[in-house]
């Protein structure tokens, strides 16, 4: 008697091949297919400053917070793809926080003026403070990146430079937060696209070779330093952006902006979503963020549980929720029969 022994096998969606490897839409449905979840999230993205009246200021500051962790998120995941591994993205947003700060009060800048420089000087100038140890490798650089937002703020207090422990205020403000949010989200969104054209782009793929096996790409003649040079430099640009900004939005800035918030929250809003898309780091940090602010009622159980979370993702979930919903949307599951097995167990 023939029993039929059955597997789990992942089929690709028909219209997913037709996208991806064939490059041809041939219909309404294979286009909405490719475009409907981006575009979704687009509209909603904004649509949501108009809804003030609905949702309240409250959730819109959020909002504010959330993009810029995810502007931060954003740089990690290209620092990731050269290899360099940042336990510190607090450095890029404090240098970027404090450079605003100072050129607003002592050349008393607009905003229009003083974002816009302190991301280039920012990220040229963490560039140069990072160089010296971009031959580092693996945990020895992230433990640098980690250790340099903490020298900084007890330079800045010991030394009482750039208003010590009292900071800088009366910076001046954005006009308002409608404005304040279609901005970020007008940036994040020309981050989004930027970084995905670059790192599927023919220097993007040497950036993931020096990742992958930095000796073969410099035995073919490539600089490595310079390459991760440049890396730094084009990641850094949305951290010191984030730090500028938000400045400008509190129209205060400390020491607190090298506060190891602005590390820990990226790194786990990467781990959630998933790394090398970053589209998931993006993902994390909207999942991460208004979550973290559900859990203000719980108090000090708040971390405990925040902490939870994080571990069940790490370790049920570690390519992170967005490969998870990639790979659902695009394949399907069915059972197989296996012809062989079936064979065997009748004879």
């Amino acid at each position: 008697m023939s029993h039929l022994v059955y597997r789990k096998e992942r089929v690709d969606r028909g219209i997913k091949v037709r996208s991806d490897d064939i490059f041809i839409l041939a219909s309404l449905r294979d286009l909405s297919y490719a475009t409907l979840p981006k575009t979704l999230a687009i509209v909603i993205l904004l649509l949501f400053p108009l809804l003030k009246d609905l949702v309240g200021t409250y959730w819109e500051s959020v909002l504010v917070t959330t993009i810029v962790i995810s502007l931060l998120a954003l740089s990690w995941d290209l620092l990731a793809s050269a290899g360099l591994v940042s336990l510190g993205q607090a450095l890029f947003f404090g240098v970027g926080s404090y450079l605003t700060g100072w050129l607003s009060r002592t050349f008393a800048l607009t905003p229009i003026m003083s974002i816009p420089l302190a991301t280039l000087v920012g990220a040229l100038l963490t560039t140069l403070i990072l160089y010296p140890v971009l031959r580092l490798r693996g945990i020895y650089f992230g433990l640098i990146t980690f250790a340099l937002p903490l020298l900084l703020s007890r330079v800045i207090e010991v030394t009482k430079i750039l208003g010590g422990t009292e900071g800088l205020n009366k910076i001046p403000p954005l006009p308002n937060l409608t404005t304040e949010l279609y901005i970020l989200i007008v940036v994040l969104l020309v981050c989004i696209y930027a970084y995905r054209r670059l790192i599927t782009s023919d220097y993007g793929l040497v950036l993931q070779a020096v990742r992958d096996n930095d000796r073969a790409v410099m035995a073919a003649g490539f600089d490595i330093q310079r390459l991760k040079a440049q890396a730094v430099f084009l990641a850094a640009l949305p951290a010191t952006f984030a730090g500028a900004f938000l400045t400008h939005h509190f129209q205060v800035v400390g020491m607190q902006s090298f506060a190891l918030d602005y590390s820990i929250l990226p790194l786990t809003s990467v781990i959630v979503g998933g790394a090398g898309t970053f589209f998931g780091s993006v993902l994390g940090a909207f999942i991460m963020i208004p979550l973290s602010e559900f859990l203000r009622e719980f108090a000090s159980l708040r971390v405990v549980i925040y902490s939870l979370l994080l571990l069940i993702f790490a370790i049920g979930l570690p390519e992170g929720i967005f490969h998870f919903i990639r790979r659902r949307y695009q394949q399907f599951e069915r059972m197989t029969a296996l012809e062989g097995e079936s064979d065997k167990r009748g004879k």
